[in-house]
Order: structure tokens, then C-alpha cells, then sequence
């Protein structure tokens, strides 16, 4: 009997790279090692697409939920990365803490995930910090200071009203997008009625800086729960016009407004947020008072319908966001985690306890996207496994 002849079959190299764009992050950081090649392909932006795509098409989602213990300065925010392996019930895999954001109070604020990219900022209206974060890859970017021109008169401050983050697909760029007021001296004494002007101010990623854009004269603010990005677009709350959405267009960078949809009460009665749902924009209202609390769920396609109703669940404060199946994070009244599935009417205990309303939760894909900017280390972030 002849000896068995090996054969090395060599596969093409759009392939492999089709099946390499199917794995997670981690497994690709540890296979940059094998060839230059391979090495070179995850760092373009089509492979990062890819990826990106391959993981959106399997709802492949990750969980952070930041949370904090008490309500004083030396009470720090942190993230918890959540298991989402069935069986482990959404147990606390790693605590993440950020020093560049302990010393102010709530930070730091969190905006999307776009891409996978989390913006983080200081949640004073008197700071200015921003950072961007890949959880996915570990790495951060602090943005530099803005050198936009204040008006030429005796400036006392400025406050910082973060509107959002998202992308441009035009330009492969992600940009932020803030409002800011800048108020004058002469008024101190009465700071409530006080000169001031506004200005809106523009981040790009590739460009590295910021920029004055042409102010709408509209103020807003943003959803504090939810992504607000959808498909190109920043939506948020318009102060100035009633029931009205202020959008912001990622291309043409420009603003227009549209109504809110026709839901039956009042915003003095309902809290709005505005999300991203099922690659729609969403609108979830629900009562500012009581814990027997009523959810309603309105999507925009072409016009605002209302998706679905959760009556009655009792003994929960807010909703934090939704998951995979339709089913609801929510803040216990008790300030626990907890999971709500609509389908069998059941509320799930996660075992997870924060301060009251200091939660935040949110579900991204991972991402190769980089961002020119620093890997963790512990001058930014400390990331440390629960059990220690």
C-alpha cells in the first residue's frame, strides 16, 4: 500500500478573510500575531465593515451597565461588563472604572454606541471633557479642547450641552455635536436672567478638532437612556418648540425639526426618550409619577405608529433599555436591575443594585473601528474581574 500523500490546499485569500471577519474581537487581537497580512486586512476599513456587519446580521450584542453607589463625589461611576451567556443570568463579568472622569459628579455621561464607539462626557454643564471608547478593542481617545472663538466681550463662562455622537458615511467620519452657551459678566448677580449667546460646536474624528456650524435657534437636549442616533441622523428633544424633534443630518450637517407623535397626554405628565429601535427611530413614553408605571412605544416609518403598550408593571421606576427578544431593562423601585418580558407579562430580579437613577445600560456590537487614540492602561481606565 503506497503511504498517504498530504495535500495543502491553500484557500483564497477573500475567504479567509470572510471567515476571520465572523469572529470576535479578542480572537482577531491574538491572531494579528500569525502574519503580517492578516494583521494589515483587520485594520481596513472594509474588513472593519464587515466585521461590523457580520456581527449586526447575528445580534451579536455586548452589555455595560454603568451604576453608582451613592450620590457624593467620593461615590464613583463605574461600568459593570454583563455575561450574556444564557445561563448566567447577566452576572457581572468585569467593573471598569475610569479615573479620567472621577472628579465630577454622574460622569461619565454616555453617548450611542455608533459602530461600537461609546462618547463619554463630563455631565457638569461647566466641563468640557470628552473621550471616545472602543470597549471592543480597549482603546481610548480624549478629545482635544476646543478653539472655536468665544465672543469678544468679558466672558464669565461657558456651559456644555452634549446633544450627540454618530457617523457620517459619506465621509467615514464620526462626528460629536454640542450646544454651547456662553454667559456674561454683568449679569452675575442674576445669573437666571443673564446675557448670554449660544453656539453650536462640531467634532470630526479624522479631522481631529472642532468647529463652529450655523446655530438653528432652537435649544434641545438629549436623551440621557438611549442611543439617540438613527441612520445618519442625531434626534432630541427641542426645548423651544413644543412636541417637536430637533434632528441633525451627519452629511449635510444641518438641523431641522419634525412633531412628536400624537400619544395622548402631556409632557408634563410623560417622560419621552428617544431611541434607536430595530433601525428606526423610537419614541417611549411613560408617567413621571408612581411605580405602577405603563410604557408606550411609538416607531417612525414614514410616519409615527404606535409599535406596542406595556400596562401595568408594578414596582419599577424607568425604563434603561431593551434586549434582543423585545424584553425591557428597567430600574426597580427598589434601584435594582431588572428584566421585563412583554410576551409572558414576567419581571426578572437580576441581582444587580445601584443608587436610585445613577443606571445606565447599553447594548453594542463589537467593532474594529480605531480611533488614533491610546490603549487602556490605568491612567484611564481600570478594568478589574468582579470576583476581584
Amino acid at each position: 500500500m503506497q503511504g498517504l500523500i498530504k495535500t495543502r490546499i491553500e484557500l483564497p485569500e477573500m475567504l479567509v478573510l470572510e471567515i476571520l471577519s465572523k469572529l470576535h474581537v479578542k480572537s482577531l487581537t491574538r491572531l494579528r500575531c500569525v502574519c503580517k497580512t492578516w494583521s494589515s486586512s483587520f485594520e481596513t476599513p472594509h474588513f472593519n465593515t464587515k466585521h461590523h456587519q457580520n456581527n449586526l446580521k447575528n445580534n451579536n450584542l455586548n452589555l455595560l451597565l454603568k451604576r453608582c453607589h451613592g450620590y457624593t463625589r467620593d461615590n464613583i461611576h463605574y461600568f459593570s461588563q454583563l455575561s450574556i451567556e444564557k445561563d448566567q443570568n447577566f452576572r457581572v463579568k468585569y467593573n471598569i472604572h475610569l479615573p479620567f472622569f472621577e472628579n465630577f459628579v454622574h460622569a461619565p455621561l454616555v453617548h450611542g454606541p455608533c459602530n461600537g464607539i461609546l462618547c463619554l462626557t463630563d455631565l457638569s454643564c461647566f466641563g468640557h471633557n470628552v473621550a471616545l471608547w472602543n470597549p471592543s478593542t480597549r482603546e481610548f481617545k480624549i478629545l482635544p479642547q476646543s478653539t472655536v472663538q468665544r465672543p469678544h466681550r468679558l466672558l464669565d463662562f461657558s456651559s456644555f450641552n452634549f446633544l450627540g455622537f454618530g457617523y457620517d458615511s459619506q465621509t467615514d467620519d464620526f462626528k460629536c455635536i454640542r450646544f454651547v452657551t456662553n454667559y456674561f459678566e454683568e449679569n452675575l448677580d442674576e445669573w437666571l436672567m443673564a446675557d448670554w449667546t449660544s453656539q453650536v460646536e462640531l467634532y470630526s474624528l479624522k479631522r481631529d478638532s472642532w468647529k463652529e456650524i450655523l446655530f438653528p435657534g432652537v435649544d434641545a437636549f438629549a436623551s440621557i437612556l438611549f442611543n439617540n442616533y438613527v441612520n445618519g441622523f442625531i434626534y432630541c428633544q427641542a426645548v423651544a418648540v413644543d412636541h417637536h424633534i430637533l434632528s441633525f443630518d451627519m452629511v449635510n450637517e444641518k438641523f431641522s425639526t419634525s412633531p412628536l407623535p400624537e400619544f395622548g397626554g402631556s409632557l408634563e405628565q410623560y417622560y419621552l426618550e428617544l431611541l434607536h429601535f430595530n433601525g428606526l427611530l423610537g419614541a417611549i413614553f411613560y408617567p413621571r409619577e408612581g411605580t405602577d408605571k405603563s410604557f408606550d412605544l411609538w416607531v417612525m416609518n414614514g410616519s409615527w405608529t404606535k409599535q406596542f403598550s406595556v400596562e401595568s408593571v408594578l414596582g419599577v421606576e424607568r425604563p434603561l433599555g431593551f434586549w434582543k427578544n423585545g424584553e425591557l431593562f428597567l430600574e426597580s423601585s427598589d434601584y435594582e436591575l431588572v428584566l421585563f418580558d412583554p410576551s409572558v407579562q414576567e419581571l426578572r430580579n437580576l441581582g444587580i443594585h445601584a443608587y436610585k437613577e445613577t443606571m445606565h445600560i447599553t447594548a453594542y456590537v463589537e467593532s474594529l473601528v480605531p480611533l488614533n487614540g491610546r490603549s487602556e492602561h490605568e491612567e484611564y481606565i481600570i478594568r478589574r474581574p468582579a470576583e476581584g
